[in-house]
């Protein structure tokens, strides 16, 4: 898949509720304050780096190391935007000081890198104040239809992680008040779906989307 392909999917009916969605259980979860940096950690080609930008003042980095997908985001970058850059970069070595960054977000990107806790911990380590991690759940109905014997379309390859296994290691780094969610109960956009994610609250272990959040401790 492309990353004209990838970002594309996002203007499909499903892509564009899956996307908005997810930014908004993020959005609640890192709560990003006016003027803070924003690091997000395999940004691929930044559609969620755009609309952390859009927002309050934020200033956002998108870190990828795919050249045709950082190539995809720069060229998508809002024009004469001076709070929204992209940098090549290793999840599994970050180049940023400790608690360098005000928040540090990332978006179903660790379900692609091979050691996805040595990536968590460079998350936690350069993370001033805020972590906001999404996966792909593995005890979800997403999982069933998307996920099963190596998975389908661009959840090909993907690692499916358990709320426990990402709370195990979570608490093993220097965070603090760690918090799970999940979002899109249901796959697909039926209205059976759409009124799921209104009604259930985000607490409930079984959605597709799941997020782990935390203080720096």
């Amino acid at each position: 898949m492309t990353p004209a392909e990838y970002d594309a999917w996002y203007d499909t009916p499903r892509g564009r509720w899956v996307g908005e969605t997810e930014f908004r259980l993020l959005q609640r979860l890192l709560a990003p304050r006016h003027a803070e940096t924003i690091l997000d950690v395999g940004c691929g080609t930044g559609w969620f780096t755009r609309r952390f930008a859009a927002g309050n003042g934020w200033n956002v980095t998108g870190l990828d190391n795919d050249p045709a997908r950082l190539a995809f985001a720069r060229a998508h970058a809002h024009a004469h935007a001076h709070n929204e850059r992209y940098r090549k970069g290793d999840a599994r070595a970050l180049r940023y000081a400790d608690a360098s960054i005000d928040c540090v977000v990332s978006v179903a990107a660790l379900c692609f890198v091979d050691d996805w806790r040595q990536a968590l911990g460079e998350i936690a380590r350069v993370a001033r104040r805020r972590v906001v991690v999404g996966l792909l759940n593995r005890h979800s109905l997403l999982w069933r239809e998307k996920g099963r014997e190596g998975g389908e379309g661009g959840y090909r390859g993907a690692y499916w992680h358990s709320a426990g296994e990402i709370r195990v290691a979570m608490a093993a780094l220097p965070l603090a008040n760690i918090q799970l969610s999940t979002a899109l109960f249901l796959p697909g956009t039926s209205p059976l779906a759409r009124a799921c994610e209104r009604c259930l609250p985000n607490r409930l272990p079984w959605g597709g989307f799941l997020v782990a959040a935390a203080d720096k401790a």
